[in-house]
């Protein structure tokens, strides 16, 4: 591998990472499966790509495949969370593009009549906030609380019992998201998404980080898939 090669596997690895946990709904898993394909060697594709189709040949079947397939959750990941292209999703799951394409509509209707759940929102910026609650109640879930600061999270959850928790990082002066989700969990197992600006920084495997994890600004496909995901197949995200 060239040294142009391995500098885009380098910077292509907390994608994976991403990836990975998302697929597996484990922190743990996901990045053992990483290190897992690594070791075995990757396939013959640009980097990036690689890793993908890797850790997709590689993952384990989901807990819960009543709504979509295990291909269907790869195409609607790799598109909407990972924002890969129709044909680079398409070759990275072994499929021809035509195909993906078909499965990726089939997977976005289905989606439509997915887990409905209870959802509390952790962010400090109200015009975010407002946006995130829309996107959530579009995937036709409930929101039962808005929170701006750690305590308030801790609250509201406390009084929902929600099956899901959407949260920012930073939540400047209102303390932090990842600790308002540890005291949330040392009570309640709810799996988690977190939104945050900058990916790569929570990606790096060297510590307890989010399993599921989206770029902001997301696109509402990015969220639904996440959400769907979180549900079926997530797990208390702080390991």
């Amino acid at each position: 591998m060239t040294d142009d090669s391995n500098s885009d596997l380098l910077r292509a690895l907390p994608y994976a990472r991403r990836y990975a946990r998302a697929l597996t709904g484990s922190q743990t898993d996901g990045d053992r499966l990483v290190a897992e394909v690594l070791r075995a060697g990757l396939p013959e594709m640009a980097p990036r790509l690689a890793l993908y189709a890797a850790i997709t040949r590689a993952a384990p079947a989901p807990h819960d495949a009543s709504l979509l397939t295990p291909r269907q959750r790869q195409l609607l990941l790799l598109t909407a969370l990972e924002d890969l292209r129709l044909n680079d999703a398409a070759l990275v799951v072994g499929l021809g593009a035509e195909e993906a394409g078909f499965e990726i509509e089939v997977a976005r209707t289905a989606l439509r009549a997915a887990t409905v759940t209870d959802v509390v929102v952790i962010e400090d910026e109200p015009v975010i906030a407002m946006d995130i609650r829309r996107l959530v109640e579009a995937c036709g879930h409930r929101v039962v609380g808005v929170a701006a600061t750690e305590a308030a999270a801790v609250a509201l959850s406390e009084q929902h019992h929600p099956g899901l928790i959407v949260a920012d990082i930073n939540l400047g002066r209102g303390g932090d998201g990842i600790s308002a989700v540890a005291r949330i969990a040392r009570t309640m197992p709810v799996p988690v998404i977190f939104v945050t600006a900058y990916p790569e920084r929570l990606l790096t495997a060297e510590r307890p980080e989010p399993t599921f994890l989206i770029t902001k600004p997301f696109d509402p496909m990015a969220l639904a898939v996440t959400t769907y995901q979180a549900i079926t197949a997530g797990r208390p995200p702080i390991v």
